[in-house]
């Protein structure tokens, strides 16, 4: 296996690692939301913090931006399978990213303007 097949394998590793604690956390928070009845931005919040707790903010946000970089450095000419799927990966790392960032925010907002 080359550098760049070891690259992108890790770089799919930790891409796509932190979907599975986010779908289960994302789970539980529509289950707690219907049990409670509950609705606004503070029950969804409270939710979402709990499942970004068991992953780490740190370690998500390092995660994702490293994978992007691996990501984009596995681009090849000769391998256009492996060029969809990195273009799939870089993408839902932005998404990730993007959800870390607004939850911050909100959480930031939250606080700020009690």
């Amino acid at each position: 296996m080359d550098i760049d097949q070891k690259r992108f394998a890790w770089a799919l590793v930790l891409t796509w690692a932190p979907w599975l604690p986010t779908l289960l956390g994302l789970v539980n928070v529509f289950i707690g939301i219907k049990n409670s009845k509950a609705t606004g931005l503070a029950a969804v919040s409270g939710g979402i913090g709990e499942m970004l707790a068991m992953w780490g903010l740190v370690t998500m946000i390092v995660a994702q931006g490293v994978a992007i970089v691996w990501m984009f450095r596995s681009f090849s000419r000769d391998h256009w399978g492996r060029n969809i799927v990195s273009l799939v990966s870089i993408g839902m790392s932005g998404l990730m990213l993007m959800m870390v960032g607004f939850f911050l925010w909100a959480v930031w907002f939250q606080t700020r303007h009690r």
